[in-house]
């Protein structure tokens, strides 16, 4: 797929949204001091409960928010939500008390139409065969943001602990007047569909989704997979420091490290990968990957262990946009809108169940079983793999 102005501008728009939530992984077990959540093992789990908030919040209004765009453009539904998103960070970096900080994570899952928005804007441009690695090109642009997003929140936390939050709000209000000047609208009014009282029910939406001929089977393996995939943002920092001792230069340094190598694989690896090997079989590729780095990271003892492993992780990311190219291939454009908010309303299911089963499994493994272990977490990520296996090998005969 060529580099057009629009495609970049959504490629430039993803990343600055990327840095903006990068910028506060490095401060969560700070942040969750600040605001009087308790010891390490706590903190995680109420840093859970606010990623799950935002996820439930997501999930309500990611299908509502693909249709809104499918039948008023992308245009207008993506400023929006970009503009939501700058009141949120400001939100969080005025809170001083957990509940301050769970009422803005609501806020910006209610509005967090950036992702769907920006996928259904690149399904209008690209051709479907071209979907997989332009999809790609959009985890090689998160790849980007987290790259610089942790390592400035971890600096910027030497300053204040807020400053992260006033950074990520100034980025993503500039990011707001260049879309209103700057992006063109995709999709054409010819090719919208009306809006229905059918689209306010998020149920009903999802449904319908799983109605269609072919979807299914790539739906169900997308949310498996982001619901193993989840342990990373909600316990890598937490994990971490419990394991290594890491304070929060080190974390953003290991999640900047991790953004390098989503961008290659991303950007690099997987267009060459489908072009000479095709989705599928790169998929498989992703799977196996997933699978050994769930397990290498699990086990890991020593620093040098989550070094070599760390590739893998990487490699495995290559999955969740080759399952939303299956998914996208098997409707019209009318309807890519729908299909990216479900798809968003799926990974916020996952994000709302991941944070609460992990970081339980991380707390019962730190603080209450007889067995010590932080890792479980990430061994349960494989098993959750390993059970989608067989509907991952069903995608080869459709």
């Amino acid at each position: 797929m060529k580099l057009t102005g629009p495609f970049l501008f959504i490629l430039a728009t993803l990343m600055i949204d990327a840095i903006g939530v990068g910028i506060v992984f490095p401060i969560m077990p700070d942040l969750m001091d600040r605001v009087g959540a308790g010891s390490t093992a706590q903190g995680a789990f109420w840093g859970g409960v606010m990623m799950s908030a935002y996820a439930a919040a997501m999930f309500l209004c990611g299908p509502v928010v693909g249709s809104l765009s499918d039948a008023y453009g992308r245009k207008p539904v993506l400023i929006a939500a970009l503009a939501a998103l700058t009141l949120d960070y400001v939100i969080m970096a005025l809170a001083e008390t957990y509940w301050v900080l769970l009422v803005g994570r609501i806020v910006a899952g209610i509005a967090g139409a950036t992702y769907v928005t920006a996928t259904a804007y690149i399904a209008d441009i690209a051709k479907p065969e071209d979907r997989g690695a332009a999809f790609g090109m959009i985890g090689a642009a998160f790849g980007i943001g987290f790259v610089l997003g942790p390592a400035l929140g971890g600096l910027a936390s030497g300053w204040h602990i807020t400053a992260p939050f006033w950074i990520a709000a100034v980025m993503s209000a500039l990011n707001v007047a260049f879309g209103i000047f700057v992006l063109p609208e995709s999709l054409k009014p010819e090719k919208r569909r009306p809006f229905g009282r059918r689209d306010l029910n998020p149920f009903g939406s999802i449904l319908r989704a799983f109605r269609l001929p072919g979807l299914a089977v790539p739906l169900i393996c997308l949310f498996v997979f982001e619901l193993a995939n989840m342990v990373y943002p909600t316990l890598w920092a937490f994990w971490g420091r419990e394991m290594f001792g890491w304070n929060g230069f080190v974390i953003g340094l290991t999640l900047s490290a991790y953004g390098v190598l989503i961008a290659v694989v991303q950007a690099g690896v997987l267009p060459q990968l489908t072009k000479r090997f095709g989705d599928y079989r790169t998929l498989l590729f992703a799977m196996v990957a997933s699978i050994v780095g769930f397990v290498g990271i699990g086990s890991a003892q020593a620093v040098w262990v989550v070094a070599m492993v760390m590739p893998l992780t990487a490699l495995a990311d290559m999955a969740p946009p080759l399952m939303t190219a299956f998914a996208s291939n098997r409707v019209g454009e009318d309807l890519q809108g729908l299909i990216q908010g479900v798809i968003a309303s799926l990974n916020s299911v996952a994000a709302v169940a991941a944070p609460l089963l992990l970081t339980g499994v991380f707390e019962y493994f730190v603080n209450d079983s007889s067995i010590y272990f932080p890792g479980a977490p990430f061994l349960l990520g494989a098993v959750l793999v390993l059970a989608i296996s067989p509907l991952v090998w069903r995608l080869k005969t459709r």
